[in-house]
């Protein structure tokens, strides 16, 4: 079975006054889009576990944690972790923690919580 893990910030860590976010996001809507991205996840019949992670070293740590506990297929990390300009170290970081805990494990970018899986299917053979 295909494996897809998608990695992104806890809505309820976002700091929603930074200009460089959408007008109008919160948390609430945040989490949608990553309710709506398991389901998309599970329709297309794979495994789909969701990583939400703070924007610190604990973060990380869960990441890592995360990421050995099985073989992904596919690592997808969300905008809300690499579109900020202030996210750039926590975007290496977790660029870095796949790299070296998902090796063989393609890595993909959504444009937004609700494409996820579309991000997946372009790396994922057969989709």
């Amino acid at each position: 079975m295909t494996k897809v893990l998608f990695v992104g910030q806890k809505p309820d860590t976002v700091d929603f006054s930074d200009p460089a976010l959408p007008p109008g996001f919160d948390a609430a809507k945040i989490q949608a889009g990553i309710d709506l991205a398991a389901v998309r996840i599970a329709e297309k019949g794979w495994h789909g576990d969701i990583c939400m992670i703070s924007p610190d070293d604990a973060g990380i740590e869960m990441l890592t944690a995360q990421l050995a506990t099985t073989t992904y297929d596919c690592v997808i990390i969300g905008g809300g972790v690499r579109i900020p300009p202030k996210s750039l170290l926590l975007f290496e970081a977790v660029v870095n923690a796949v790299h070296k805990g998902a090796p063989g494990a393609a890595i993909a970018f959504n444009t937004r919580p609700e494409d996820t899986a579309d991000a997946a299917a372009r790396w994922i053979k057969g989709n």
